[in-house]
């Protein structure tokens, strides 16, 4: 097994480093020419760092709370792929305290990427990370400190739910209470910014018990996922994807009822090419269809909007016969699962919680 892992990692690693060369050589540099640019502190003109200054002030620092790390302030329990910043200090601050170093947490209700208006920017969209706005701003944290230099990081955690089904008399109770800890789990990779001092880099893995193997160095935002939501505020369909729209068979394409559609023959849907609606629909229409007596099926994953369980609760308030085997150990779903499977049986449906062997996506 250390042998399998070893291999993963040293793809892992390359990976990653082709992730950011390929952001940083090509995707950024190429969405500077479209009108598109991510300003860099060193780019800041006098009108933007006073407009990012000022939202520094009153957005961000009065939801930020620094952990000076002294004998009486330990290391703070950080989050799974939460963002964070190591900040080395020197000095005393306000207490007389010279802790060294400090852990600045940033809460996941801040964005991570700010867009500047636009008469402050050279271009049509320009863009700023949190992470260069904390940069700047956090001596603003430590008052009558020297900040020597200060790191992003995430820590990412092992999230896997500790539970023996068979050992186990109540599933759902033992995974209830396993779900709260799911973000405190064994630490198994460190993302640091790749200007992370040697001293600090050493460290953040000692806190979290990680070895040079475990650590990825990466040259811009430790959470790129954060950038998905661009592309929503960009204005530029030339630049996007045509939106790809799911077909409907023939046969359900005229047919107002699921029902009459099946009963002329079986009709084969293959997502994600065609549309899941019909199977919405066919149990929408199952709800109040009086021909309907039962509705058995089993829920894998579900969401905390699902239509499809809106509509199996319909049924049982409908007076359905309505049986849903719901997969608890659903990896990230869990808790969803669970608060749709109380819904159900509080409007009398059987639930059947169980953890589905072979699953058919």
């Amino acid at each position: 097994a250390r042998e399998v892992y070893r291999l993963v990692s040293e793809e892992t690693h390359a990976l990653v480093k082709e992730q950011y060369q390929l952001l940083n050589e090509e995707i950024l540099p190429q969405l500077a020419t479209e009108g598109i640019r991510f300003v860099k502190r060193s780019e800041w003109n006098d009108a933007q760092r006073e407009w990012i200054k000022g939202f520094f002030f009153r957005e961000v620092m009065p939801v930020i709370t620094p952990i000076g790390l002294d004998p009486s302030h330990p290391f703070p329990r950080v989050l799974n792929k939460s963002l964070n910043f190591a900040v080395e200090l020197e000095g005393r601050d306000a207490f007389g305290r010279s802790s060294g170093a400090a852990i600045v947490q940033a809460p996941r209700v801040l964005p991570r990427v700010i867009r500047l208006p636009r008469e402050l920017g050279d271009v049509e969209y320009a863009f700023v990370f949190l992470s260069s706005i904390l940069h700047e701003f956090v001596h603003e944290l430590f008052s009558g400190m020297k900040v020597l230099g200060c790191y992003q990081f995430r820590v990412t955690r092992n999230s896997d739910l500790f539970v023996d089904e068979e050992e186990v008399k109540n599933l759902r109770a033992k995974i209830q209470g396993e779900l709260p800890q799911r973000h405190f789990g064994d630490a198994v990779r460190l993302e640091i910014a790749n200007n992370c001092s040697e001293a600090m880099t050493q460290f953040l893995l000692g806190q979290f018990n990680l070895t040079e193997s475990d650590l990825y160095r990466v040259a811009g935002p430790v959470n790129l996922v954060r950038l998905m939501q661009v592309p929503d505020w960009v204005l530029r369909n030339d630049l996007k994807f045509v939106p790809f729209t799911p077909g409907t068979p023939k046969a359900l394409q005229k047919c107002h009822s699921v029902f009459d559609s099946i009963r002329g023959g079986d009709i084969l849907l293959h997502h994600p090419y065609q549309s899941f609606n019909p199977v919405i629909e066919l149990l929408d229409q199952a709800a109040t269809d009086p021909q309907v007596v039962a509705i058995r099926m089993t829920v894998y994953r579900t969401g905390t909007d699902s239509v499809l369980m809106q509509s199996l609760l319909r049924a049982a308030q409908n007076g359905k016969e309505v049986t849903v085997v719901v997969e608890l150990m659903a990896r990230f779903d869990e808790e969803a699962n669970i608060g749709w499977a109380t819904k159900l049986e509080e409007v009398g449906a059987h639930v059947v919680y169980g953890v589905v062997g072979y699953k058919t996506h």
